[in-house]
């Protein structure tokens, strides 16, 4: 009656199953219409009505004094109707567009903020102490020449000052190894000078691209004083031409102010050779007429004979067969670069040629492979080198195998060729165009350094033992790393010094001593360890012991471990010329530099020879193969081990990936990532300048 009078609406909230079961007598209250809160069995303050008051002060003292009341109140007001799908989505994607636009209009001014801190408007100079012999440096040296003891930025800062008479560390070349050298020094621990005519590191493995348009020039190239700067180093452009070991000379040239060329040495503790290769000639006549592409000048060169054979193409005075002609591109060579570049060539012309030139002109090019061996990319697992081929003729590339490259001349190219039948038949291709590219060889400085010593035998790279040190050099003076260099398997020819070693251990005679088989596990663990190459076919000692012991007396002498250790030297094979093993190599000895480095203030004070330190404070360089990457046109190949596979654009974004992440620097990611975007945007750059 009370409810109904005083038009109350809001009541206590109906109790949950578990309440109403304990306490079934849980009293209904009143309320007014506006929200009713009930705390610890208190009334609301607001309360007219003693009657009500009296009635829900006793109701609520019935109940225990641990479970105050539960209530709920209840609103007479109308609920908001629901919004739609669609205002909830445009809500929604304004709301994401206003945070968009809010972040990219900040990071717009906090870049032109930074850009402004860039510009300097005083010039920044003062007065810098030069040492008298950067300026006039001594004479000296077989050929009485200048010797560059110190170099004029020596006193820049108090950091090269603490470290100008630190061990002088030299490297020649700025390569692959060398530049995996300089990102893995310490700073600090040597007075480090690079040497090179090339003031830039390379990308080797994305030059192809560049040739053709997809990438820019300079995405490939990183200024090298930038990671010299790391170390605190020096960089000369210039080039080596010759080192005189016994005085620890450098002979330098370099273009001087008036074009003539000026000598000078540079004195070295250490110094490391990555000088590179250069293309393999063959002894074949004419390589005049064809390009190479080893630098990035050479991709240059190639992007605008490309465009200019297009263009001369158009011209309404060249006849039909001249058209063809300068619209036939020949390969030599069938490895990784060259099918790289014939893969990019064929993109180029298929995509972007018939946009913006005759359409006659994409059905008279013609581009053709010339191999000498039975398969492109013979270095590769056999069915992924077919899988390149098949992709190949679905693209109408000529593949021409068991070939070889007779004489090259200005509009065409003679080869010799394998038939069914084992015949060598003669033929010719008219070209407008021939890309040389069939294996490395040694360069002119790396000849000379060679020719000094009786031990260096190989004619395509200089000799150097398993610590990547030069053979016959001083030793821990002189390294090699890249493809100027080749590490010894001689493992056979070592069998003296392990016999030694284990003969004075047992105080034997090495030539009269038979090995048991537990000898010849100690054997094979120092040839492991001098050798890691070899650790793969060391893995059951017990089956080439027996296999080797013809006479079952449970021994080896001398001869049968000569013989054993043979059969390891033949299965040796040579590591690759690749970006990859220059990168490892390069990386080896910045660590064993830096070990060197800590170890050898306590050699030193102990009397202990600087250069036996390598085989002291680390172990020998072990190649580790990660796999190889080609590029075949819109799609690409992986070879790990005799194990890979090949696909299409899912494979071409993983080969970009690969390379992407082995970039050097930030600022190249960039500039191949806004390059391939540029591609798929506006297409390639069909100009030449």
């Amino acid at each position: 009656m009370l409810s109904r009078r005083a038009g109350f609406v809001s009541r206590i909230a109906t109790p949950s199953s578990r309440t109403a079961l304990l306490y079934p007598r849980a009293p209904r209250a009143l309320g007014s219409q506006s929200r009713v809160s009930f705390s610890n069995g208190r009334l609301p303050g607001n309360s007219r009505r003693p009657e009500l008051a009296r009635l829900t002060a006793l109701q609520t003292s019935r109940l225990p004094k641990q479970w105050p009341p539960i209530l709920r109140s209840v609103s007479t007001k109308p609920l908001p109707a629901p919004t739609s799908r669609v205002v909830r989505f445009v809500w929604r994607s304004a709301a994401i567009l206003g945070i968009f636009v809010a972040v990219s209009g900040g990071l717009l001014v906090a870049f032109f903020i930074y850009d402004a801190t860039t510009y300097r408007e005083d010039p920044a100079v003062t007065d810098i102490p030069v040492s008298e012999l950067a300026l006039n440096p001594r004479r000296g040296g077989p050929k009485n020449l200048p010797i560059a003891d110190y170099f004029v930025d020596d006193d820049d800062c108090s950091e090269n000052k603490a470290i100008k008479h630190k061990p002088k560390l030299v490297i020649l070349g700025t390569g692959w190894g060398s530049v995996a050298l300089l990102k893995q020094l310490h700073p600090g621990d040597y007075h480090v000078t690079v040497i090179s005519p090339s003031n830039h590191f390379l990308f080797t493995p994305m030059l192809p691209s560049a040739t053709v348009g997809t990438l820019e020039l300079r995405s490939l190239v990183e200024p090298i004083r930038g990671i010299v700067k790391r170390v605190r180093g020096h960089f000369l452009k210039a080039m080596a031409e010759d080192v005189e070991f016994s005085e620890k000379l450098v002979e330098v040239s370099a273009p001087g102010p008036n074009g003539e060329k000026q000598h000078f040495y540079v004195p070295y503790d250490k110094l490391v050779v990555g000088v590179g290769s250069v293309t393999n000639p063959h002894g074949v006549k004419g390589l005049e007429n064809c390009h190479f592409l080893k630098d990035i000048s050479d991709a240059r060169l190639i992007r605008n004979s490309v465009i200019r054979n297009l263009e001369t193409a158009c011209l309404p005075t060249t006849s039909d067969e001249e058209r063809r002609r300068l619209l036939s591109f020949v390969v030599s060579g069938g490895g990784p670069t060259g099918v790289e570049f014939a893969a990019e060539l064929y993109d180029m012309l298929n995509e972007d040629l018939c946009k913006y030139f005759p359409k006659l002109l994409r059905n008279e090019i013609s581009v053709h492979v010339i191999q000498s061996r039975s398969h492109i990319l013979n270095t590769y697992d056999e069915a992924l080198s077919q899988y390149a081929e098949t992709r190949f003729a679905h693209d109408s590339v000529d593949i021409l195998t068991n070939s070889r490259v007779q004489e090259v001349k200005p509009d065409r190219i003679l080869f010799s060729q394998k038939d069914e039948d084992g015949k060598v038949v003669t033929k010719e291709i008219p070209m407008g165009f021939c890309l040389w590219s069939t294996g490395v060889s040694q360069t002119d400085f790396c000849k000379r350094l060679a020719a000094k010593f009786d031990n260096q035998n190989n004619r395509h790279a200089l000799e150097t033992d398993t610590h990547l040190r030069l053979a016959g050099a001083p030793l821990g003076d002189v390294y090699a790393i890249g493809d100027c260099a080749t590490v010894q398997n001689n493992v056979s020819d070592h069998i003296v010094s392990f016999l030694r070693t284990l003969a004075w251990e047992k105080g034997k005679d090495p030539e009269q001593m038979h090995i048991s088989y537990s000898d010849w596990r100690g054997v094979a663990k120092r040839v492991k360890q001098r050798f890691p190459q070899a650790a793969d076919h060391l893995r059951r000692l017990d089956k080439l012991f027996g296999a080797y012991d013809k006479d079952n007396s449970g021994t080896l002498d001398f001869g049968e471990l000569r013989e054993l250790l043979s059969q390891i030297d033949s299965k040796l094979t040579s590591l690759p010329a690749t970006a990859q093993r220059a990168h490892q190599q390069g990386q080896y000895l910045g660590r064993k530099f830096n070990r060197i480095a800590q170890a050898a203030p306590g050699m030193t004070l102990n009397q202990v020879d600087y250069g036996d330190l390598d085989d002291a404070v680390y172990k020998a360089f072990e190649y580790k193969h990660l796999g190889s990457l080609a590029y075949i046109g819109n799609a690409a190949i992986f070879d790990y081990n005799g194990r890979g596979f090949g696909g299409g654009l899912l494979a071409v974004y993983l080969w970009r990936s690969v390379y992407f992440a082995q970039s050097v620097s930030f600022r190249t990611r960039c500039l191949l990532a806004m390059d391939w975007s540029k591609r798929a945007l506006f297409g390639r750059d069909l100009m030449n300048f």
